[in-house]
C-alpha cells in the first residue's frame, strides 16, 4: 500500500507526504480540508486541536480573536491556525522545518480569500534560538496556542521554556493549551505547567480525556 502510494506521488512533493490522508471539517462557516501524513506526529490531526477549535468557535465572546495576534507552537497540519485565522486573528503558525511544507499547503488551501489576515508560517524548534528568531518585545502575541504538544519526546523542558519565552511577565499574553492525557509525561508536564503559570482549567471532555487550560505569566 505504502509502496503504491509512493509510486503515485508527484516527484516534487517531499517524501514525508508519501501516504497522505485527508480530513474534512466545518468550522467558522467554512469547509476545511486538511492533508495529513502517517509519517510524523506533526502531520496528523490530534484530538486536542479539534477540541480547541470547537471551543474557540463556540466561545467567541470569551475568547475574541478578531484582530488579535496569535502564535501557534507545534502547529502540525495547521487546523487550529486555520480556524483562528477564520475567526479574525493574525496568525503565525510554527513547527519544525520538515513540517512546514504541509503546514503551508493546508493554510493556503483553507484561508486564501477567506481571512482578514494572511497567516504566516515560521520554523520554531522549542528552546532553540528563541531570543534570536523571536526577540521580545518585537515578537509579541495576544495569544499563544498549543494543542497536543505532549507525546513521546524528550523536549518537555524545551517546550516549557518556549511557553515562558512568549508568555512572560508584563507581556499580557494568554496561553491556551489543549491536551489529551495519554502518558505519565502528560501528568508530569501538567504539574510543571500549573506551577509555572497562573493556570486554570478552561474546559474538559472527560470521556476523551481532553483538557483545555488557560494560562498567564506569574508576575
Amino acid at each position: 500500500m505504502a509502496g503504491e502510494a509512493l509510486t503515485r506521488r508527484n516527484i516534487w512533493e517531499p517524501s514525508v507526504f508519501y501516504a497522505p490522508g485527508k480530513e474534512s471539517f466545518f468550522f467558522a462557516g467554512h469547509d476545511i480540508s486538511i492533508r495529513e501524513s502517517i509519517d510524523t506526529y506533526g502531520a496528523l490531526i490530534w484530538p486536542g486541536a479539534i477540541a480547541l477549535c470547537q471551543f474557540l468557535e463556540n466561545n467567541q465572546q470569551q475568547v475574541n480573536l478578531m484582530d488579535k495576534s496569535v502564535l501557534e507552537i507545534g502547529a502540525g497540519t495547521g487546523l487550529l491556525s486555520i480556524v483562528a485565522s477564520l475567526l479574525g486573528a493574525s496568525v503565525t503558525a510554527t513547527d519544525l522545518p520538515d513540517i512546514l511544507s504541509n503546514l503551508t499547503f493546508n493554510l493556503l488551501r483553507n484561508t486564501k480569500g477567506r481571512t482578514r489576515y494572511t497567516p504566516q508560517v515560521a520554523a520554531l524548534t522549542w528552546g532553540q534560538d528563541l531570543e534570536r528568531d523571536f526577540p521580545y518585545p518585537s515578537y509579541h502575541y495576544d495569544y499563544v496556542f498549543a494543542a497536543d504538544v505532549i507525546y513521546h519526546h524528550n523536549c518537555l523542558e524545551e517546550l516549557l521554556e518556549t511557553m515562558h519565552h512568549f508568555c512572560r511577565p508584563g507581556s499580557r499574553t494568554t496561553l491556551l493549551w489543549a491536551n489529551k492525557v495519554r502518558f505519565q509525561s502528560d501528568l508530569s508536564f501538567t504539574e510543571c505547567f500549573k506551577s509555572s503559570f497562573n493556570a486554570t482549567l478552561l474546559f474538559e471532555l472527560p470521556q476523551q480525556e481532553v483538557r483545555i487550560y488557560k494560562a498567564t505569566a506569574k508576575e
